[in-house]
């Protein structure tokens, strides 16, 4: 119907430019996208009757096609793809052609923020302008008004409007502060030259070097970074962001700026802003909003030739912990761990090196076996998500609260399941092991390399070989590897000679010979790296008579692994080989992360 046609590809840069009727048409704007939607995806038969009635109740007055993929019924890019078909619109991704800073700036940030749309290109005198929603008439006036421009729109998913208006911002934060400060220091560098350790307390308290390190931690926050790096070079103060698990330098801090910013991260922790020769460590909580995140973030100085450096874990309290589902366990392996799980007794690990995803797995676990009618005590350093439901324990060193301690005490408050954040020390070895001989479901963390090496590990720290083999009921070790960016990977089979280049042994090289893999690209969406977000290699060890036989009588690491294969268990490489062969991973990702 000519009631329902979109608004024109081009409009004027007058106001008035479009007729009576049509604004009455589309008065409504989102409510008229979202009606098109789903009238599209019905006919599609894209989602059910169903799907559309509960994306309906979510959306209530504002849009359908947000709610579509708040529900996971569709992407974000296919919406967009949808609308751009329907309003005859060009389709415009944000991650490949990129956004010219000069044609953003020509709209207000606030209001480009309101209204969902972000300029991208000026092309003369048109401006190039991606919106989420092209029905909306109002948006498209002001933006008009605003600009005073010629507009051509373009339709966007939404999440990369959003991502690219929070880059602006965070870019204008930091550029303004950088700003600000050099010329402060301009004018005032014969004072910074003599200024004692009050001054530079008060000078941190300025509102430039606020922003510059605000900016900074939401960037990080912005980017999934799970640690920040403040590292004190020869010429500057390098920031580097931890992402993946791989560290990417993202700016450099004039030398001359490296005092106000270490003060300013040493306040915001509450450490000893006077003490530059000795570590410290401290936290501090940050509300995220920009980044929809709840941070609790650990400070620790370490001094070095250089100055001192910084680095900040970030622990996100806002995030809900995953299912065993969400965890990439094979079908196979994760019926097994659900049945160790569900065991009202007994010993389970999970081993892997630092990082590697240990406390998000047992938390999984405990999400699993949650319930009112069973006690849950936890100790943790530090509490990376909060249960409901739960008893959680910071543990606190200075305090005189240890895993040991805070253990001895816990078994006095009649759990019936215990989660020890880390076996580090054979008092907590010795307790936790005991604990699961008398009634209780312990789980744990232990730092080995494999999960037979697990059982040999907890006899060297004291524990008896026949407590071992009686109380472990499972062992599951685990590594993270980088997934493949889906928009830029590709397929391709690689060369004998390629995959021992991979470090990929002689013998499986020779039986990979002619398999297609996939292979990192690169792009503006996994910022060239190829990889974006990560997925868990898994080892499975459930205990069996036999090795608990093997335990008691303290057999080797090589003994137990080789007992274990015979029963049916596989080797972090296999189930890592079967992520690649399912293009969820490279093989040098693989041999990175298990070699």
């Amino acid at each position: 119907m000519d009631t329902e046609q979109p608004p024109n590809l081009r409009t004027t840069g007058k106001h008035g430019g479009e007729s009576a009727p049509a604004r009455t048409s589309l008065a409504s704007g989102v409510n008229a996208v979202a009606e098109l939607v789903a009238d599209l995806l019905a006919a599609t038969n894209l989602l059910s009757e169903d799907k559309l009635n509960v994306a309906r109740g979510r959306a209530g007055k504002g849009s359908l096609a947000q709610a579509i993929v708040d529900e996971g019924f569709a992407a974000s890019e296919g919406v967009a793809r949808m609308l751009a078909n329907r309003h005859h619109v060009r389709l415009v991704d944000l991650a490949l052609t990129g956004v010219d800073r000069h044609a953003a700036e020509l709209v207000p940030l606030h209001v480009l923020e309101r209204l969902v749309a972000v300029p991208y290109a000026l092309d003369g005198e048109t401006l190039r302008v991606a919106v989420a929603d092209p029905a909306d008439l109002h948006a498209i006036d002001e933006l008009r008004l605003a600009s005073r421009h010629q507009l051509e729109l373009g339709v966007a998913a939404r999440e990369d409007i959003l991502t690219e208006l929070r880059r602006l911002s965070r870019a204008s934060e930091a550029f303004g502060a950088r700003a600000a400060l050099a010329e402060e220091e301009a004018l005032h560098a014969e004072e910074e030259e003599e200024a004692d350790d009050l001054e530079v307390e008060d000078g941190i308290s300025e509102a430039p070097l606020v922003r510059l390190v605000n900016s900074i931690i939401f960037q990080a926050a912005e980017d999934g970074a799970s640690d920040v790096h403040f590292e004190p070079q020869e010429d500057c103060l390098a920031v580097r962001l931890r992402i993946d698990g791989v560290l990417h330098e993202v700016q450099r801090i004039p030398k001359r700026m490296m005092p106000g910013v270490t003060t300013r991260l040493k306040v915001l922790a509450k450490l000893d802003i006077a003490e530059r020769r000795k570590p410290q460590d401290g936290r501090m909580s940050l509300n995220a909003a920009a980044a929809g995140r709840m941070l609790d973030i650990r400070v620790a100085t370490l001094p070095t030739v250089e100055g001192e450096s910084v680095v900040m874990r970030l622990l996100d309290k806002s995030k809900r912990p995953p299912t065993l589902e969400e965890l990439g366990l094979s079908d196979e392996m994760r019926q097994k761990l659900e049945k160790l799980v569900q065991r009202p007794t007994g010993a389970l690990l999970v081993t892997g090196p630092t990082g590697s995803g240990k406390s998000t797995t047992l938390y999984a676990a405990l999400a699993e076996i949650n319930n009112p009618e069973i006690n849950i005590i936890t100790v943790e350093d530090p509490v990376e998500y909060r249960l409901g439901g739960v008893n959680q324990v910071q543990i606190n060193q200075r305090a005189g609260l240890t895993f040991a301690a805070a253990l001895r005490s816990i078994l006095r408050s009649d759990p019936d399941v215990v989660m020890v954040g880390e076996i580090r020390d054979p008092e907590t070895a010795k307790i936790s092991i005991e604990a699961a001989l008398t009634g209780h479901f312990v789980l744990s963390t232990l730092h080995t390399n494999d999960a037979p090496g697990a059982l040999t590990r907890l006899n060297e720290m004291g524990v008896e070989p026949f407590l071992t083999g009686s109380a472990v009921t499972g062992v599951l070790a685990q590594r993270l590897a980088r997934k493949l960016c889906t928009h830029c990977c590709e397929m391709y089979t690689p060369s004998v000679d390629e995959l021992i280049k991979a470090r990929v042994s002689p013998d499986i090289a020779a039986q990979a010979d002619g398999m297609i893999f996939y292979r990192k690209r690169g792009c503006p969406r996994c910022n060239q790296t190829g990889y974006k977000g990560r997925i868990g290699v898994f080892q499975l060890l459930a205990m069996s008579e036999n090795l608990e036989t093997l335990a008691a009588e303290k057999a080797s690491r090589e003994e137990l692994e080789r007992a274990a294969m015979e029963e049916g268990m596989r080797t972090l490489w296999d189930d890592g080989i079967a992520k690649v062969a399912a293009g969820l991973t490279s093989i040098e990702e693989l041999a990175r992360v298990t070699i």
